[in-house]
């Protein structure tokens, strides 16, 4: 149970850093929720190890946040692949009608994450990888504007709260400079 609760305080304290990271960033609010909805985009459709590849440069012709463009790919990270990938591909095969399995699926993609290459990731057939992309897109399309709309939601919230002590503040010097005199 220590584990467990060593982990959720990690998962936590996480959390914590990205939205301070995210709400103290300069730029509009737009501009940071589309970084981050470019980089949730790219997490999901595009496989793990060529996000970065894409999501940076995405950010700079959609001018979206380069921060969130890198980080909103973790979505798919080296710990939540094992889950959203088979998922994925099994999505895909059920949109495209094939009768892959979820096992069938997470016994090949083990194989993938055993060797670490794409050319086991080719080799897995061409139902497979068609059912990765269209799944991942898929959940792209899903999670992307959630994703963007939570953080501009986040960044308008923060920054209005971060006004309104700002000016108690400066009612509180004011006020009591006048009641001084």
């Amino acid at each position: 149970m220590r584990k467990q609760g060593n982990w959720i305080e990690k998962s936590r304290r996480m959390v914590r850093y990205y939205y301070k990271k995210a709400v103290h960033e300069k730029g509009t609010p737009e501009y940071i929720a589309r970084g981050w909805g470019i980089g949730m985009f790219i997490g999901f459709a595009v496989p793990f190890g060529l996000q970065l590849i894409v999501s940076i440069p995405l950010s700079f012709l959609l001018k979206g946040s380069k921060l969130g463009a890198t980080v909103g790919t973790l979505a798919t990270n080296h710990f939540t692949i094992f889950i959203i990938y088979p998922f994925q591909c099994w999505l895909g095969s059920r949109l495209l009608g094939s009768t892959l399995t979820f096992a069938e699926i997470r016994k090949q993609l083990e194989m993938v994450i055993e060797n670490q290459d794409y050319a086991t990731l080719f080799s897995l057939g061409k139902m497979l990888i068609i059912s990765f992309f269209i799944g991942g897109f898929l959940l792209a399309f899903i999670s992307t504007p959630i994703c963007y709309y939570a953080v501009k939601y986040l960044v308008i919230q923060y920054r209005r709260r971060k006004e309104l002590r700002r000016q108690m503040k400066q009612e509180q010097i004011h006020g009591g400079i006048s009641r001084d005199r």
